[in-house]
């Protein structure tokens, strides 16, 4: 009887051995196979589909991206109108394209059709013609380094956003970050190259993990359109402001030596500057980049599939996928890890708030002391500290991750940007007494995006109607255009041979 039992045992055994074995060996083969090229990609190739008939998996994860169900406290994929969230930015960006419309970006996929759509682009009479330089388009596309290569840098930075607009139609993909032979990582945005050069450093000697990302940093960067550069005047030419370092007081620095402003506040006639989105700069100030954590560890976390290992690109906030981008590392339950991140995310936003409303009410007291008759000189000093305090306000703000990659880094920030809107709100109150102005200024009724657009002037309902007119009379014949041009691309098929 016992010898009966074991037999049978032993049967099962090796049945399920022969299992586990078949199922190996059927893995290894399917890894093996897994990436036979299907297509040759050609050097500058910006369609995500072709490169997808080569890397099936990484073009379907990508196309995930497509997903808007996902938000977090403050991000995720949802579009949300940051302006209809808090009406006070609508005062802080006065004189601006922010003021007029500022949702929050969504997924990769998303990136031409978002651009297109905002009305900070534009389309007077419905010719597309607004008021941003074609430079806008540097991070949208892979058919930004196509066209590069094609006419040249400084002429894909020459004239307007429209110019291009036939162009531009592939979303942000494969060709901004990969070579088309090894599928090694490379850098496609010649700002980033420029910006190591101007620090003195080889961005060639940079290791395959901080490649994992400087890839990013292609665009989530702070930079400024430079119209004085030797050779190219005119031409606004995509710089990052690094030669200083990084930290928000280098750029500052930088910006103040020039003597560089994005913009005229409309109220407080502050030379404003505006911060892009510094994602990388703060980064690189926060403990996971002191561990060697890149962006892509956390962003596009590895994953199997058929018993394939490979990078999932469906690029998302990590607090959506905490098994694979959070838990690798750190043990916690995944609630407890995504209530830290917001601990942390809260307390920011609590002084960031605190900022914002000092620097609104300094606009607004700024435009009544030049009502009263102030000069240019009593008015400096102050000019100054809003410039400062709201670059500091919005170094935190724009870098959108920073309170959570960097929360010590970002604290420092936003507390020395207290300190000086409090200074600013200082010297207005004695100028305001001086100029006879013994009461406090009344502030406006901002409480909705509308009301606080209809204080500073704009009218909506006319850049709503000329955006419309844009989409009715160019758009079709750009993506007609875009469509002929794509089909006499080639795409060739590897030969069997190979």
């Amino acid at each position: 009887m016992k010898n009966k039992v074991l037999f049978i045992v032993t049967i099962i055994v090796v049945f399920l051995l022969g299992l586990l074995a078949s199922s190996i060996v059927n893995r290894k083969s399917e890894a093996r196979y897994k990436y036979v090229p299907q297509v040759n990609i050609a050097e500058n190739e910006p369609r995500n589909e072709v490169w997808g008939e080569n890397f099936p998996l990484e073009y379907q994860s990508y196309m995930q991206t497509l997903d808007t169900t996902f938000a977090s406290m403050q991000g995720g994929s949802v579009m949300r109108d940051v302006l209809e969230e808090d009406p006070n930015l609508v005062i802080l960006f006065a004189g601006y394209a922010f003021s007029k419309e500022y949702n929050q970006g969504r997924g990769h996929a998303y990136a031409i059709e978002d651009v297109r759509n905002i009305l900070r682009t534009g389309g007077p009479k419905g010719e597309g013609d607004g008021p941003m330089p074609s430079t806008c388009w540097t991070c949208k596309s892979p058919d930004v380094p196509r066209l590069m290569n094609e006419i040249g840098v400084a002429e894909f930075y020459s004239g307007k956003w429209a110019d291009k607009g036939a162009e531009i139609v592939n979303p942000i993909g494969c060709a901004d970050c990969h070579n088309p032979e090894t599928m090694k990582l490379r850098i496609t945005r010649p700002a980033l190259v420029e910006a190591f050069d101007a620090m003195g450093k080889d961005i060639n000697q940079a290791t395959h993990n901080e490649m994992r990302s400087l890839v990013c940093a292609q665009c989530h960067v702070e930079y400024y359109f430079n119209k004085n550069l030797p050779g190219k005047e005119g031409v606004p030419y995509l710089v990052f402001p690094w030669e200083n370092g990084t930290t928000v007081e280098d750029m500052e620095d930088y910006y103040d030596n020039i003597e560089f402003s994005d913009w005229t506040h409309q109220l407080s006639k502050t030379p404003m500057l505006k911060a892009q989105h510094p994602g990388y700069e703060t980064f690189t100030t926060g403990v996971h980049a002191d561990r060697g954590v890149s962006c892509a560890d956390c962003h596009m976390p590895y994953k199997s599939e058929g018993g394939q290992k490979f990078t999932d690109h469906h690029i998302q906030s990590p607090l959506n996928n905490t098994s694979n981008a959070c838990q690798v590392c750190h043990r916690e339950e995944s609630s407890k890890l995504i209530a830290n991140v917001y601990d942390r995310q809260r307390k920011a936003t609590e002084n960031r708030l605190k900022l914002e409303a000092l620097l609104v009410k300094a606009h607004v007291e700024a435009k009544k002391c030049w009502d009263l008759g102030a000069t240019e000189e009593q008015m400096k000093p102050i000019l100054i500290d809003i410039r400062h305090g709201q670059w500091r306000w919005d170094y935190s703000a724009a870098a959108h991750g920073a309170s959570f990659h960097s929360p010590v880094e970002t604290a420092r920030v936003i507390g020395g940007g207290l300190v000086i809107a409090q200074e600013a709100r200082v010297k207005l109150a004695r100028l305001l007494a001086e100029l006879g102005h013994n009461s406090p200024v009344e502030m406006p009724d901002i409480s909705t995006k509308e009301k606080a657009q209809e204080y500073i002037g704009l009218d909506m309902d006319k850049l709503r109607a000329e955006k419309e007119a844009f989409k009715k009379n160019l758009l079709p014949k750009w993506l007609e255009e875009a469509k002929e041009r794509e089909s006499k691309m080639p795409i060739n098929a590897v030969s069997t041979a190979n």
